[in-house]
């Protein structure tokens, strides 16, 4: 289960935590709808406009290479979003059966054309799929939405589904003042914890895949 950074060659977002901080609460609830104030609203609300741009593009090529898929593989993206990954993971390699999931009806109806027909609608944490169904699942910050109780019943899920192989990458903090940086900026997560935590939490759910932090410094930029 080694720590691996898939997100390394991702464009650095622009954080203005200061911004985050005004209205802090009425952005909050506006995001946790995963509507369109989430996706495409202000960037106190959310991703400030969530657009394809190719940045998923290194992320799948480095997926396909680590875990060495082959033609036919099953993948599953949870909290797929708009498909982006999905679309880049499938144009790369045609042959692989890409799937993703998500709760948001805005994001599905939004989705990108090349990948609309492979999203569906279900939650990270009552996957409905049969056992060992995929190669490999992925979850790009998004089990970390649900409570303590909701992310170990997603890791469950996620072992469940695709024991060969999973990657999640979650929010943490390492000191109390990386832990307000977070609280000042998040807006959806509901559950943060210290990287000892997190493994915790892996070791109890029995998740055997690979992982990564999501950790905010205090110039707004992710170590």
């Amino acid at each position: 289960m080694p720590m691996l950074n898939l997100l390394q060659s991702a464009p650095k977002a622009v954080r203005d935590i200061d911004a985050r901080r005004v209205n802090k609460e009425a952005n909050r609830a506006a995001a946790l709808k995963f509507g369109v104030e989430y996706f495409d609203g202000t960037r106190e609300q959310g991703y400030g406009g969530y657009k394809y741009d190719g940045r998923w593009v290194d992320v799948a090529r480095r997926i396909i290479d680590h875990w060495d898929l082959k033609p036919g593989d099953r993948i599953l993206d949870i909290g797929c979003g708009k498909g982006f990954l999905v679309k880049d993971l499938s144009d790369m390699m045609p042959e692989l059966d890409v799937v993703g999931i998500d709760i948001s009806d805005y994001a599905l109806e939004n989705a990108h054309p090349d990948a609309a027909s492979r999203l569906s609608k279900a939650s990270c944490d009552d996957l409905p799929f049969e056992d060992d169904s995929f190669r490999l699942a992925l979850a790009f910050n998004t089990i970390h939405n649900l409570k303590p109780d909701g992310c170990l019943k997603a890791l469950k899920e996620m072992q469940r589904v695709a024991p060969r192989g999973g990657f999640v990458q979650v929010d943490a903090y390492r000191s109390e003042d990386e832990r307000q940086i977070f609280e000042d900026w998040m807006l959806t997560a509901q559950t943060y914890l210290k990287p000892d935590g997190w493994k915790e939490m892996f070791e109890q759910a029995g998740y055997t895949g690979d992982y990564y932090w999501t950790i905010l410094e205090a110039d707004g930029s992710v170590v």
